[in-house]
C-alpha cells in the first residue's frame, strides 16, 4: 500500500529526505523536475509547441525554471517564463534556479501586484505559481490571475498541484484554483486528487517517483492508505487441488422485488462469477423464472410478502441484503431477521441502507465486521448532510470505528473505511463503469469473498480493486465508452485469474 500524505507531512518527508540521503533541497528540486520532464515529453512530444511558465516566487515557482531550463535542453525552443512577483519574498532555491535559467536564452518577464494581466499566445501553460503550501483560499492579484488562465481556454498542465487546490482539507463549492488538464504531482497523489471535488481542477493526474525516502513515509503511519496491484496479488488465494464447492463457501444474495430482478441477477451472478462455492438468491417467486434462464447455476429460496421465508442460517459462510429489495415492510422485517440470525458479517447495499437510515436501532446492531456499500445520497442518509467530501471522508472514518463495521463509500477512487479508523483508497476502475447495477455487481463480489473466508477488510479492499480491474480490462484495450455490469461479472474470473498468475 502506499501511504497517502497530508501537506505538513509531505514537508516532512522531503526535509528527512534531503537530510538523510543526503541530498541538497536544490538537488531534489533538480530531480524532481527532470521527473517532470520525463512525463511532460512523452505527453507533449512535439517540440514546436509554444509553452509559457508561470512562475510563483516560491518553490513551485523554483520549480517550474528548472523545467523549463530542462524542456530547453530537450530542444523545445519556443518557451517563455512570467515571473509572478505579487510577494516579496523568495526561496533560496528560486533564487538559484532563476539564476540558472538567465544562463539560456528562454525569455522571461515579469507580472507584479496590481499589473495588467499580459495576452497569452502560448498553446501550452505550465502553471507553477504555488503549489502545495496553500492554506487558505486564493484572494487579490492571485485568485485575479488564476481566473485570467482559466478564461484563456489553453491546454494547462500543472506542477505538483493545481495553483489553489488544497492538498488535503474542504474543498469550498466556490473555490478559484487552476483548471488544469494534466498534473505532474510529485512522488504520489494528494488526498485531494481522489475525491469528486477535484474533477473540476484535474483532468487527469500523473505522480512521478523522485525518490523520497520510502522507509520514512511508511513510518509516519498515515490512516489514508491508496491500494496497488501489488496488495491485492497478496490477497488473492488460489484454487488448490482436492479442494471443492463447500471449500469457497455458500452465499446468500436477498435481493429483487418483481420490478426490479435485475439488480438480484446481476448481484448473485457476481457471487458465482467471483469464485463462491455455492450461490443461492432468495427472490420473490416472480422472479424464479428469470433466475433460472439468466444462470442455472444460482439457487433459490423464494418468499412472498405475506411471510417470512425459511431460511437455514447456519448453512450461509456469508449474506448480503438489499440490491433491489424495495423498502416495504416486508423487506423490514427480512433485514430485521438477517440482522438477528446471522451472527457474521453481513454485506448491506441499497435499499438495505436506507432502512438502516430509517431505523438506526438497527444499524447498531449490526454484526461486527460487516459491511455498507452506500453511494454519496445513501451515506448523507446514514449519516447526516455533508457540504464535500473531505467532510464525508472524516465522518466515514469516526463511524467505521465507532460502529465496529467498514464502510465502502462509492466513487471513482471508492474508499475502504475500516473499524481501525483507516481510510483505503481504490486505483482501478474507469468512467466507462457509470452504469446501473455496477454496485449490485460489487456488492456480489464482496458476499463471494466473504465466503470464501477472506477477512472483511480484504473481502472490500480486493472485491473493489478486482471489479475495477476488470472494468478497466473490458473498458481500455476496447476504447469502450460503456462497460455493462453483465459483461463486467464474466470478466471477474479472468481478472482473478491474471492477479493470481
Amino acid at each position: 500500500m502506499l501511504p497517502l500524505l497530508v501537506a505538513d507531512q509531505i514537508r516532512q518527508a522531503d526535509a528527512y529526505t534531503i537530510a538523510h540521503e543526503p541530498i541538497s533541497s536544490v538537488d531534489l528540486m533538480e530531480r524532481a523536475s527532470k521527473a517532470f520532464v520525463g512525463w511532460f515529453i512523452n505527453h507533449f512530444p512535439d517540440k514546436k509547441q509554444s509553452i509559457s511558465f508561470y512562475c510563483g516566487t516560491g518553490n513551485n515557482g523554483g520549480d517550474g525554471l528548472a523545467i523549463a531550463r530542462i524542456l530547453h535542453q530537450h530542444q523545445y525552443k519556443k518557451l517563455t517564463v512570467k515571473i509572478v512577483r505579487f510577494s516579496d519574498k523568495t526561496s533560496a532555491d528560486f533564487d538559484i534556479n532563476l539564476g540558472r535559467l538567465k544562463q539560456t536564452d528562454i525569455p522571461i518577464s515579469e507580472i507584479n501586484k496590481g499589473d495588467e494581466l499580459p495576452d497569452e499566445s502560448s498553446a501550452i501553460i505550465i502553471d507553477a505559481l504555488l503549489g502545495s503550501g496553500l492554506n487558505k483560499p486564493l484572494t487579490g492579484d492571485y485568485e485575479r490571475l488564476v481566473k485570467h488562465i482559466n478564461a484563456l481556454n489553453k491546454t494547462v498542465v500543472a506542477v505538483d498541484v493545481p495553483t489553489g487546490l488544497f492538498c488535503n482539507g474542504e474543498i469550498q463549492a466556490d473555490a478559484t484554483a487552476i483548471e488544469a488538464d494534466l498534473v505532474i504531482t510529485f512522488q504520489q497523489p494528494r488526498i485531494n486528487f481522489l475525491l469528486p471535488e477535484s474533477a473540476q481542477y484535474i483532468h487527469c493526474w500523473e505522480a512521478v517517483n523522485i525518490g523520497i525516502d520510502e522507509k520514512y513515509v511508511r513510518s509516519i503511519n498515515s490512516p489514508y492508505q491508496f491500494i496497488e496491484e501489488k496488495d491485492v496479488k497478496t490477497w488473492l488465494k488460489p484454487r488448490r487441488h482436492f479442494s471443492n464447492k463447500g471449500t469457497y463457501g455458500h452465499a446468500l444474495i436477498i435481493a429483487g422485488q418483481a420490478k426490479t430482478m435485475g439488480a438480484a441477477l446481476l448481484s448473485a451472478s457476481a457471487a458465482v462469477h467471483a469464485g463462491a462455492g455455492l450461490t443461492t438468491a432468495c427472490v420473490p417467486e416472480s422472479g424464479l423464472t428469470a433466475l433460472n434462464s439468466y444462470l442455472p447455476e444460482i439457487m433459490a429460496i423464494v418468499r412472498n410478502e405475506n411471510n417470512l421465508p425459511q431460511i437455514e442460517w447456519d448453512k450461509f459462510s456469508s449474506i448480503a441484503i438489499g440490491p433491489g429489495l424495495g423498502k416495504g415492510d416486508d423487506a423490514l422485517e427480512l433485514l430485521s431477521a438477517v440482522i438477528k440470525n446471522h451472527k457474521k458479517p453481513i454485506v448491506v447495499d441499497a435499499d438495505a441502507l436506507n432502512l438502516l437510515a430509517e431505523h438506526p436501532e438497527l444499524l447498531k446492531k449490526l454484526p461486527e465486521g460487516s459491511v455498507l456499500t452506500p453511494h454519496m445520497k445513501e451515506f448523507d442518509r446514514l449519516f447526516g448532510e455533508h457540504k464535500n467530501w473531505w467532510q464525508r471522508l472524516q465522518t466515514g472514518m469516526e463511524q467505521a470505528k465507532k460502529l465496529n463495521l467498514h464502510i465502502v463509500l462509492k466513487n471513482d477512487y471508492t474508499i475502504t473505511l475500516s473499524p481501525e479508523g483507516q481510510a483505503y483508497f481504490n486505483s482501478s476502475g474507469n468512467a466507462a463503469m457509470a452504469s446501473g447495477g455496477m454496485g449490485d455487481v460489487l456488492t456480489g463480489i464482496i458476499a463471494a469473498l466473504l465466503a470464501q473466508k477472506y477477512t472483511p477488510l480484504q473481502a472490500c479492499l480486493t472485491g473493489i480493486y478486482i471489479h475495477g480491474k476488470a472494468g478497466d480490462e473490458l473498458a481500455l484495450p476496447n476504447r469502450l465508452n460503456v462497460v455493462l455490469p453483465g459483461k463486467l461479472t464474466a470478466q471477474l474470473p479472468i481478472t482473478m485469474a491474471k492477479l493470481i498468475a
